[in-house]
């Protein structure tokens, strides 16, 4: 994390810790690298002087700080001590090493899917704990996530609130990052746990891609992309595109929710890792209209399930066999090309209709022929031809014998 000097307006010591550096300025605050007396180091944010001043701030801002202190786990920063009553209000949390998801984007450019997915998953199964303790983040983006040595940790709790609450400070004023707010924020409705899912989803995104996916603009351009428009994936890999779509929609009850994405991304990275495919995820829940206006690249295929491929093939052959020559070009034992229908969409009867006129009383890997009947088994070819020479001799002898007598 990149360190600057003290500036001269800054102070040296709050409450019983010495401040070094700052860690970064933002619209609430600036955050200094500071120490105990033990010389256990914090990271110390000291609030606005205007907010300060604000008794409605100054009470919100109580609420959040006992909120957070009952969050619970090692994906975040654990909050050391704070000061309510200063004339600065500030608080101070345990000091993380390591840059921000940000910085490091912006100096290697976009992960690759497995850091992505394994990113994401610590991070979901951290935002358990947090909703588990009835706190919503509200502003999680790239800078407010910490890649440490012990994993990623979420930080900057200062505008986190209570599930349910609503997102305005200001009527028509939306706290949070443009880009990375949730629709509801936009709008000033309720907060919940799904509302940090969303911004879960826009910032693995940015990390997939090295760029937003609402792109670019002024304050209110954002804010409107992200109400009306839908997200640009062209960047994201296959495994993780569907995923992180769903975590972006725009209704919250059609995202996962995080310990589902905990789980998915889970298996995502560890399939990844080992170079498999990846099937479809359960937890999606994508609107008919949005499946069908998906790019293919986007979806999961069925070449990505093991075995699903043939299973299709046998509904097309058992349709009318219109796609045995391109079954052909294809090879044994591969899937459908990439103009084929995603796994995850509604299947036709083809394929249980097949199954159980060709399976029903027939051994595994047994062959039918056009006609729908078994081919004869040699050995019993052979066995009754053996039969029917010996009755032909039989009869050609006694007919000779019979001849015989007569002369």
């Amino acid at each position: 994390m990149a360190m600057m000097r003290l500036r001269r307006e800054d102070p040296r010591i709050v409450g019983s810790f010495r401040l070094h550096r700052r860690l970064g300025a933002g619209g609430m605050g600036v955050v200094y690298l500071g120490s105990d007396r033990r010389g256990q180091r914090v990271a110390l944010k000291v609030i606005r002087p205007d907010l300060a001043e604000d008794q409605e701030f100054r009470s919100r801002f109580a609420r959040e700080v006992s909120a957070a202190r009952r969050i619970r786990g090692g994906c975040t920063a654990r909050l050391v001590a704070a000061d309510l009553e200063a004339e600065r209000p500030w608080f101070a949390t345990q000091y993380v090493p390591g840059p921000s998801l940000h910085d490091r984007v912006a100096e290697e450019g976009a992960l690759r899917a497995a850091d992505v997915a394994s990113i994401g998953a610590a991070l979901s199964e951290g935002l358990v704990a947090v909703h588990e303790a009835g706190v919503v983040h509200r502003d999680l983006k790239p800078s407010n996530i910490l890649l440490s040595p012990k994993g990623p940790r979420i930080i900057d709790f200062g505008i986190a609130w209570a599930t349910g609450a609503s997102t305005l400070t200001h009527v028509g004023t939306a706290v949070g990052s443009p880009g990375f707010l949730a629709p509801e924020q936009v709008r000033g409705a309720a907060v919940t746990p799904a509302t940090d899912v969303f911004s879960l989803g826009a910032t693995l995104a940015y990390a997939a891609m090295a760029d937003s996916p609402f792109g670019h603009g002024s304050s209110e351009v954002m804010l409107y992309r992200v109400v009306h428009e839908e997200p640009q994936l062209h960047g994201v890999p296959d495994a993780l595109a569907p995923l992180i779509r769903a975590c972006l929609a725009k209704d919250p009850e059609d995202r996962p929710s995080t310990l589902q994405l905990s789980m998915r991304l889970k298996e995502i990275a560890a399939r990844e890792a080992q170079g498999l495919p990846v099937s479809r995820p359960p937890v999606q829940r994508e609107r008919a209209e949005e499946r069908n206006t998906v790019r293919p690249t986007e979806r999961y295929t069925e070449r990505d399930v093991p075995g699903r491929g043939q299973e299709r093939g046998a509904a097309e052959r058992g349709a009318g066999g219109g796609e045995r020559g391109s079954e052909r070009d294809r090879g044994p034992g591969r899937g459908p090309g990439p103009s084929s229908r995603p796994s995850g969409g509604p299947r036709t009867g083809g394929s249980r209709g097949t199954q159980s006129r060709t399976g029903a009383g027939t051994r595994p890997g047994a062959r039918t022929t056009s006609t729908g009947r078994r081919p004869a088994n040699p050995r019993l070819l052979r066995q009754r031809l053996f039969v029917f020479v010996v009755v032909t001799l039989v009869v050609a002898l006694g007919i000779a014998a019979a001849q015989a007598l007569q002369g």
